[in-house]
């Protein structure tokens, strides 16, 4: 996982690796970090395997994010989930190219 800032000064967090419980709860970590207005970019591009759940932890931590947010690098499986979990992905729009279903 790393967290830099974007040409725009936006954080971007890039993800690689397994995306299980042990990585959803570090990146949880990184989102309260992150003032609610601030523009965020979350790249899952790099991340070979992603478990549901972790989706899951990841979707509680977006919760009262008022500020623009970038998914990029997801499977239109990955999507669904985050849907069933209460991301409007309509909503962020997704950055990147869309890995493979």
């Amino acid at each position: 996982m790393e967290v830099s800032r974007g040409n725009r000064g936006e954080v971007v967090i890039r993800l690689d690796g397994k995306f299980d419980g042990r990585a959803a709860t570090r990146l949880a970590g990184w989102l309260v970090e992150v003032p609610s207005g601030e523009p965020l970019v979350v790249d899952f591009r790099g991340v070979r395997e992603c478990e549901d759940l972790a989706l899951a932890t990841f979707a509680r931590g977006l919760t009262g994010r008022d500020g623009h947010l970038s998914v990029g690098g997801l499977t239109r499986h990955q999507e669904r989930v985050l849907r069933y979990f209460g991301v409007d992905l309509s909503q962020h729009p997704i950055g990147g190219d869309r890995a493979a279903s």
